[in-house]
């Protein structure tokens, strides 16, 4: 019986766990096109190209864009201190230049005794 049983054995289907591994040991490559079309004129054409393959896989047919994206490495830490750093000179030269236009402005309160005289002048009568 222990032959019949290993027969079975090796002649099941293969399992979710096999197919996983031969796709990302040899890889997997799927590829359409979509194109839209409204009476013979294309409005929209999308390409698709999709790998599935291991990181071992892809680094030997030259894929490895996941090694500079800065989602994905350390330097992301490194360009978010720079964009803090940037965030907080933009904060000062704002600052900066709203003290600049104020200085040449004249002062708000001389400008609201302005508007107030004009609005309370007296009018003039006819006699």
């Amino acid at each position: 019986m222990s032959s019949e049983r290993s027969t079975l054995i090796t002649a099941r289907p293969p399992g979710l766990v096999d197919v996983l591994d031969r796709i990302l040991d040899k890889g997997l490559v799927i590829a359409g096109d979509i194109k839209v079309s409204l009476a013979n004129v294309e409005l929209l054409t999308l390409q698709i190209r999709l790998l599935v393959c291991s990181i071992d896989k892809a680094e030997q047919i030259g894929l490895n864009w996941w090694r500079y994206d800065t989602n994905l490495t350390t330097r992301a830490e490194r360009a978010e201190a720079e964009n803090l750093e940037l965030r907080e000179r933009l904060t000062e030269l704002e600052l900066e230049i709203s003290r600049l236009a104020a200085a040449t402005r004249e002062p708000e309160d001389v400008v609201i005794s302005r508007r107030v005289v004009r609005k309370t002048k007296p009018k003039r009568r006819t006699p």
